[in-house]
């Protein structure tokens, strides 16, 4: 998953940051209310985790409403000192989806993440299937047909992004964005090493099952369950 931060609190951010990559996500942050809004406009992200109060005259509130304006619904959760009931509304009413009052603890926030990211079609509890694959993104399980897919961290990153876009076709660039950090020297051939990886785990050993993989000649990968 790639996640946004958005927190003027260098060491909430710092903090978020190191949870969320121990979990397996990549982030990005930015501490002020400008550089937000143009990070969260300019890139695609699972989840944008706002702070409500920030410097550079555009608060967590303002951001929100100008991403719904401009047609972007990418699942927001905000954050905030304040706990009041005017202030939980102002925040769902810009069109955040959920609003967590500081201190909070990042289990929470875990939770609320992963709740967010749930597509209903595609996800049993914290189960991602596609044919007879299984994904769980909590403990990080794989299986086929029952039997268990060994994967690194980056195979799992990127099983997991295809599956949460199942039989969407993804470009290159939209993989490297997502599955590794945004400051890695990655190359395109990389994305290509990894996909042969996973190809050799979640389908070469099963010759008498249908291939989930599948490259699109000139246009990137997508995982689909053909019959």
């Amino acid at each position: 998953m790639k996640l946004l931060i958005v927190e003027d609190e260098r060491k909430i951010a710092r903090a978020l940051k190191l949870g969320f990559e121990q979990e397996r996500a990549v982030v990005e942050m930015y501490y002020d209310g400008p550089s937000g809004l143009s990070a969260a406009l300019g890139d695609d992200y699972d989840v944008i985790i706002l702070d409500r109060m920030l410097p550079g005259g555009m608060d967590g509130v303002a951001i929100c409403e100008q991403l719904r304006t401009k047609g972007n619904q990418t699942p927001i959760i905000m954050l905030t000192a304040k706990g009041q009931i005017r202030d939980r509304v102002a925040g769902l009413n810009a069109g955040a989806d959920d609003y967590l009052t500081k201190p909070f603890s990042f289990e929470e926030l875990l939770a609320r993440v992963r709740a967010l990211m749930r597509r209903p079609q595609d996800v049993i509890r914290n189960t991602l299937k596609v044919g007879d694959l299984e994904l769980d993104t909590v403990s990080y399980a794989v299986k086929r047909g029952g039997a268990a897919i060994e994967l690194t961290q980056t195979e799992f990153a990127l099983l997991e992004y295809l599956m949460r876009n199942y039989g969407r076709v993804l470009s290159k660039t939209n993989i490297i964005n997502h599955v590794w950090d945004f400051d890695a020297d990655i190359l395109p051939n990389t994305v290509e090493a990894y996909v042969g990886y996973l190809r050799t785990k979640i389908d070469k050993p099963f010759p008498d099952k249908p291939a989930l993989l599948h490259t699109v000649r000139g246009f990137g990968y997508k995982i689909e369950a053909t019959r």
